[in-house]
C-alpha cells in the first residue's frame, strides 16, 4: 500500500527566506501525524503545498497517491482543509456555507451530506443562522463540517481547537478521535502539545527543517529514558548498589527515600528489580514511573537543533537531525 503523503525534499522559498528546506516523510494512510513546530516554522506553508494550492520551490511529492505538480486537480478533490482562521461567509447561513461549498465539490446528494455533519457536530439548531452570529466554537465546527463534506481521503487540520473553550476544544477533539477511528488520515498542527500527545500516532518537530519523527513514546524514551521510582521506608547504600549492578540499569539516583532507576522495558525487569530489592531488607511502599510531557520532548528538541544549528553556522554549514520510524 502506498503512503497517504510522501515528500522527498520538498522546499518553499519566498525570496530569502526558505519557509521549508528539504522536508522528507512518509505518512502512512489512517495515520494521525503532528506536525509540531513555533510560529513561522513553515507548517501552515507545508500545509498550502501538500494541498496543492501553492507550488514548491524544490523537490517531489505524492498526496493520495498523486503527484503534487501535476495532478493538482485530483489532490484537491481528495483532501479537506481546516485554516486556523475558517474563512467563511459571515451572511450566509450555517446550512448555505456548506451548501456553496459542496457544490463546488459536487458532493452527491448535498442537502442530505449537510444535513449529517450540522447534526454530526451539533449545529442542526443554528443551522439557519447566519454563521456571523455564531460562537467561535460554532464557527470552528462548522469550518470542519465544511473540510469533511466530500468525505476527502485525507484531512489537513491547522490549529484546531485555537481560542475554543475547554467543552468546544472537547468535542473537536473527540470527533478527530472518531475520524482517526474511521480510518482518514489526518495531517495536524497544533501548538496543543497535549492533545497532540493524546490524538497522534506520530509526531514530527519541524522548524523549517525537520528536527525529529517518531512515536511521542519513542521520542521519550530516546531522550530522557524510562525512569522508574521506588518509593522506599528507608534508604540504605546497599539499595543504590544492588540496582546499579544489573545490565539493564542505566542509571540510578537517590533523592530521600527515593530510589530513581533508568531501565530498559520496566514492565518486564521491574519484578526482577523488585525481588533483589526485597532480598536485601528494602521496604518498597510503592512504585511509579516519571512520566515526561510531549512539552519536554518538544522542548528538548528544538533546544538541541538550535545548539546544533548554532554549531554549524560556526563551522559554515548546519546539520539538522532527522531520525524516523515506520512501525
Amino acid at each position: 500500500m502506498t503512503a497517504a503523503i510522501q515528500t522527498t525534499n520538498l522546499c518553499r522559498v519566498f525570496g530569502a527566506l526558505a519557509a521549508v528546506d528539504s522536508l522528507t516523510v512518509s505518512i502512512e494512510r489512517g495515520e494521525v501525524f503532528g506536525f509540531l513546530g513555533p510560529n513561522g516554522a513553515g507548517k501552515t506553508t507545508t500545509i498550502r503545498m501538500l494541498a496543492a494550492l501553492i507550488a514548491p520551490s524544490a523537490g517531489s511529492a505524492s498526496v493520495a497517491g498523486y503527484k503534487l505538480g501535476k495532478d493538482d486537480q485530483q489532490i484537491r478533490s481528495r483532501v479537506g482543509i481546516l485554516t486556523e482562521s475558517p474563512g467563511l461567509y459571515d451572511n450566509l447561513s450555517a446550512e448555505r456555507n456548506l451548501a456553496f461549498f459542496g457544490r463546488l465539490y459536487r458532493v452527491p446528494d448535498l442537502e442530505s451530506q449537510v444535513d449529517r455533519y450540522l447534526k454530526l457536530l451539533g449545529l442542526w439548531g443554528r443551522r439557519q443562522d447566519p454563521a456571523a452570529t455564531l460562537s467561535r466554537g460554532m464557527r470552528q465546527k462548522l469550518a470542519i463540517a465544511r473540510a469533511l463534506l466530500h468525505e476527502p481521503e485525507i484531512l489537513f487540520l491547522d490549529e484546531p481547537t485555537s481560542g475554543l473553550d475547554p467543552e468546544a476544544a472537547r468535542l473537536v477533539r473527540e470527533f478527530i478521535a472518531e475520524l482517526k477511528q474511521a480510518g482518514r488520515t489526518i495531517f495536524l498542527c497544533t501548538h496543543n502539545l497535549e492533545e497532540a500527545d493524546r490524538l497522534c500516532d506520530r509526531v514530527a518537530v519541524f522548524n523549517s527543517q525537520l528536527v525529529a519523527v517518531d512515536t511521542p513514546a519513542a521520542l521519550r524514551y530516546r531522550l530522557f529514558g524510562r525512569k522508574v521510582v521506588f518509593h522506599l521506608l528507608s534508604m540504605q547504600p546497599v539499595f543504590k548498589e544492588i540496582a546499579s549492578a544489573f545490565d539493564f540499569v542505566q542509571n540510578v539516583q537517590v533523592f530521600e527515600n527515593k530510589l530513581i532507576v533508568t531501565l530498559e522495558d520496566p514492565e518486564k525487569k521491574n519484578p526482577e528489580l523488585v525481588r533483589a530489592l526485597v532480598s536485601a531488607g528494602a521496604h518498597i511502599q510503592f512504585i511509579g514511573e516519571i512520566k515526561r510531557s510531549l512539552e519536554d520532548i518538544y522542548m528538548q528538541l528544538l533546544e538541541t537543533n538550535r545548539g546544533t544549528e548554532a554549531a554549524g553556522d560556526i563551522n559554515g554549514k548546519n546539520k539538522t537531525v532527522v531520525e524516523e520510524k515506520h512501525g
